[in-house]
């Protein structure tokens, strides 16, 4: 299993079934990654939009994520830049109020696998509660706003975000210190990473 190269994982990764009983649209594994990533996103799981386009992020949340990245579009959806590994591969279903959770079987299924092809990854964003309770586990006792606010804590590895759905403009709204510090200090480590990349 360590001898996965990127492109071989990804096909295995999308032929995966491992959840399908549970996934109201049937199994569609949506993942972004190459060799040469050098930046990693974790979200939560697939929206119905993106289930459809098999694209990640193709939505307004995408669009949202990019401009807090600093990049455009086109370049959040570039593996050879930008690997989007999320908690959950595939579209969980509707919820009250939202999506439902990204499958549990699905991060510790295949994660730490992606990881191991991934070498020239400089920073993980980790855009949402899910994401960041499995990635500091140290901090799950955390408000996500205590998390984002302290987000130097965790840098040059990780940053936390909020998800870049809709509800994140409440969260700026209630949260000024988020476009005033966060953003700037992002943005400016996104393009420390990509600068390698060139």
């Amino acid at each position: 299993m360590s001898g996965d190269t990127a492109e071989q994982l990804k096909g295995e990764i999308r032929a995966c079934t491992l959840c399908a009983p549970h996934l109201p649209l049937g199994p569609k594994p949506i993942v972004q990654f190459s060799a040469t990533s050098r930046i990693a996103v974790i979200g939560q799981a697939p929206g119905r939009i993106t289930h459809e386009t098999g694209l990640a992020f193709d939505d307004k949340s995408g669009v949202r994520l990019a401009e807090w990245l600093g990049v455009s579009f086109e370049t959040l959806h570039d593996p050879e830049l930008f690997a989007i590994v999320s908690m959950g591969f595939c579209y969980p279903g509707k919820a009250s109020g939202g999506d439902k959770p990204p499958r549990p079987e699905c991060a510790p299924t295949w994660h730490e696998r992606v990881w191991r092809t991934l070498e020239n990854i400089e920073l993980t964003v980790l855009a949402g509660a899910h994401a960041q309770a499995a990635y500091l586990p140290e901090t799950r006792r955390w408000r996500m706003a205590d998390r984002v606010e302290r987000f130097r804590e965790f840098l040059p590895r990780y940053i936390p975000l909020p998800h870049p759905a809709w509800r994140s403009t409440l969260f700026m709204r209630q949260h000024p210190w988020f476009e005033g510090e966060v953003l700037p200090a992002l943005r400016k480590r996104v393009a420390e990473c990509l600068q390698t990349a060139t």
